[in-house]
């Protein structure tokens, strides 16, 4: 089969199911939603039937090499190629978990960062040059949520490798097993998985500009999800907006770029924005 393909993982509920009812309306191809679990993912591919559109559905469990490959050998076998990859699937620990700061941290940067960046890595050669990816980051993501000058330095230096920021990756998580991050790395590991979410998009532009692929990090804002304990004031599809821009209208020169849920270009280094 030809034609153009958008894939958006983590999407049976929130703001990616969102992100897929908004393709399905807006994107003339076939919108994969992806789920770790079958069964809601197929409850939620119904649902958007019910209101008459027709997404298309895979298992993929990006923390499963497995699933990822499975899932790569299908579109690749199926379609040939991705124009839109949407980089949704996440997790966070709620405020009043009890799980220690070191299954906190190594848990949340497990899938957060390590399984989204293995998940490009086996999904972007089938990516099409031209393509769109959109990596979902958050208000958490801002660098100024890292306390250290030195880590902030770090994070923003525009020579830095995947290798060496999965390397800082890596010293978060024994920090926090040492019980000694918070006055470097600041008290939450969804932040810090987001910063490196943020800091790898800039990275991945670098590396896919020669393709012409626009590599963008969006803050979707604070919306009314699982994630947030249903405290966030916007609506799922008010938080798929920006995202959905991203995927599907923003301009080409839109690149390496962290944007706002109001879709607007945002300084990744300076903190101008509120917090929602």
């Amino acid at each position: 089969m030809s034609g153009k393909v958008a894939i958006v993982t983590g999407s049976n509920k929130g703001i990616g199911f969102a992100i897929v009812r908004g393709l399905c309306k807006k994107f003339d191809g076939i919108v994969y939603l992806t789920s770790r679990d079958v069964e809601r993912g197929k409850k939620a591919v119904a649902d958007l039937e019910k209101e008459g559109l027709h997404p298309s559905y895979h298992q993929l469990d990006i923390t499963e090499d497995k699933s990822i490959e499975t899932f790569r050998d299908f579109i690749k076998q199926k379609h040939g190629g991705i124009d839109i990859l949407v980089n949704n699937a996440a997790i966070a620990f709620k405020h009043n978990a009890t799980e220690p700061a070191a299954v906190q941290a190594e848990q949340t940067l497990a899938v957060n960062y390590f399984a989204v960046l293995n998940t490009c890595e086996k999904l972007f050669p089938l990516v099409k040059n031209g393509g769109r990816v959109v990596n979902i980051s958050s208000s958490a993501g801002h660098l100024s949520k890292i306390p250290s000058v030195a880590l902030r330095n770090r994070f923003k230096d525009p020579n830095l490798t995947i290798p060496e920021l999965s390397e800082l990756m890596q010293q978060y998580i024994e920090a926090a097993k040492q019980g000694t991050q918070a006055p470097e790395w600041g008290n939450s590991s969804y932040a810090v998985s987001k910063v490196g979410l943020t800091a790898l998009t800039m990275i991945q532009q670098r590396m896919l500009n020669d393709r012409d692929i626009k590599v963008n990090a969006v803050h979707p804002g604070y919306v009314d999800t699982d994630m947030t304990s249903h405290k966030g004031p916007l609506t799922i599809d008010e938080g798929a907006a920006a995202p959905l821009f991203l995927a599907l209208d923003a301009d080409d020169s839109v690149k390496g770029q962290y944007v706002w849920y109001d879709k607007q270009i945002t300084s990744w280094e300076r903190d101008t924005r509120s917090a929602y």
